[in-house]
């Protein structure tokens, strides 16, 4: 694999005539929003952004990167989490925007199916299913901004996985653009194909380091008719789980989200946003449960009523309020989603996206909470997440009145801590935001030899020159 080069003028300029000069950015003030992760941990540099606007050109790119060894890196809308969709700080990266693949080429009600362009925005692909009488169910705080091929580039996951799968479970088929220019199109709506390899699977989750993908057929399901949203109050962790059981069995299986929320994240979002928890006493812990499904309207409703009812008599839950309306059950999730937000206010923050078996969340929070205060004293956990699908964010902000910086510095100190307890408890270092450059050093930790083996070969195969995403993912 022979390493990428810094672009000669004339590539560039070669470049540049693909997409056309309003579609391209040189100018290095102009280039800075493509250059920086949302939360400032990366900022990189590049020798020109490119906006192309179909497949086709994509292709035209790609074929003069490979030829020139010009390193590629695909950008959506740079909402990643593990700094994937940023160039190196080397300046020799061309940042490839796919904004302007923003087409919904078809939807098909009867196949229960959307075909879209990578830089459509998830949001706008759950616009369009509803304009059709459909569901598209994956569902991420960052929804208005990122986009599709994004989201299948880190095989996204998000608050409905339990009842509906990530992102890769929601895909029938792909369209991707090779290293070296050649085009699949795989774009097929078969539920069963059988014919050897599913190789979309391939390019899902791959963080753009084996191809590009330019469009996708998504899978879209019956809009819920009936759903019922509670916040219910438990001592620990041990309590959740059994409740999200009794929650699943007694509404037949459809609970589509169940989420895990500490009392200082409740304490956060009180002090820094105008939402306010709508039960009494503080509790520990928080549970937050979606039921939802295509019955009769308000079957769900007594369902969820009859769930805490039992909830209560076994001593899982000390207090719960459901929500009477759209606007308290979006109240409900706008206190969810905007932990991540109101964490910012409080300092520095340090977070991990991880996941363990289900029977394990209890013991993880447990020893990963002891051990991270072992190692900075004052520092506040505020684990949050699915644990329908064992995902936990485990974040931790800084001590009160500490050093942000000095903080932030324990970064990798605190991370080894918190992934020695996930690896030991069989879960996994990213559960849904994938390895980026966040992760890629973990690699030789937590692959196997024979793992680590197959992912160059697919790497090596794919991408020989080495020009896609370079020093990402792969150590």
């Amino acid at each position: 694999m022979r390493p990428p080069v810094r672009p000669a003028p004339q590539t560039i300029q070669r470049l540049v005539e693909i997409v056309g000069r309003s579609n391209a950015i040189v100018e290095a003030q102009e280039m800075e929003p493509y250059l920086r992760e949302w939360r400032e941990r990366w900022i990189g540099k590049a020798a020109a952004v490119l906006k192309p606007q179909n497949a086709d050109e994509v292709s035209r790119i790609l074929k003069i990167a490979n030829e020139m060894l010009v390193p590629i890196v695909a950008q959506g809308g740079n909402t990643g989490a593990v700094g994937g969709q940023i160039p190196s700080d080397s300046g020799d990266e061309v940042v490839m925007s796919l904004t302007r693949l923003n087409r919904i080429r078809e939807i098909d009600a009867v196949d229960n199916s959307i075909t879209v362009e990578a830089g459509v925005s998830l949001r706008s692909v759950q616009e369009a299913a509803e304009a059709a009488d459909r569901l598209f169910p994956l569902s991420l705080g960052a929804e208005g901004s990122c986009t599709i091929g994004g989201n299948l580039a880190t095989n996204a996951g998000g608050i409905s996985v339990v009842g509906y799968g990530n992102a890769r479970a929601l895909t029938l088929g792909v369209e991707v653009v090779l290293a070296d220019g050649r085009i699949w199109n795989g774009l097929r709506r078969l539920r069963k194909d059988n014919t050897g390899y599913d190789l979309k699977d391939i390019f899902i989750g791959s963080e753009g380091t084996l191809g590009i993908i330019t469009a996708a057929v998504l899978t879209l399901f019956p809009r819920p008719l009936d759903r019922a949203t509670a916040l219910a109050a438990v001592s620990d962790p041990e309590a959740a789980l059994p409740l999200f059981h009794l929650a699943n069995g007694i509404s037949g299986g459809r609970v589509t989200a169940i989420e895990i929320i500490p009392r200082i994240g409740i304490e956060f979002i009180e002090r820094h946003s105008p939402l306010r928890s709508p039960l009494g006493a503080p509790a520990p812990w928080y549970v937050l449960v979606e039921v939802a499904g295509a019955g009769p309207s308000g079957v769900l409703q007594l369902a969820m009523e009859k769930m805490l009812g039992e909830a209560f008599e076994r001593q899982l839950i000390s207090d719960a309020a459901i929500a009477s309306s759209e606007a308290q059950r979006r109240s409900l999730w706008d206190m969810r989603e905007s932990l991540s937000l109101v964490q910012k206010a409080e300092g520095g923050s340090i977070k991990h996206d991880v996941s363990v078996p289900l029977s394990k969340i209890p013991a993880f929070l447990r020893e990963a909470t002891a051990a991270v205060e072992r190692l900075i004293p004052g520092a506040r956990p505020v684990p949050f997440g699915h644990i329908g699908d064992g995902n936990i964010h485990f974040n931790i902000s800084q001590p009160v009145g500490a050093d942000a910086q000095a903080f932030l510095a324990r970064w990798e100190d605190v991370s080894k801590a918190v992934f020695d307890i996930v690896l030991r408890l069989g879960g996994s270092i990213s559960a849904e935001h994938g390895i980026g450059r966040l992760k890629r050093d973990y690699m030789p930790i937590i692959k196997s030899p024979v793992e680590r083996a197959m992912m160059k070969d697919l790497k090596q195969v794919l991408d020989p020159n080495g020009i896609l995403h370079p020093g990402k993912v792969l150590p």
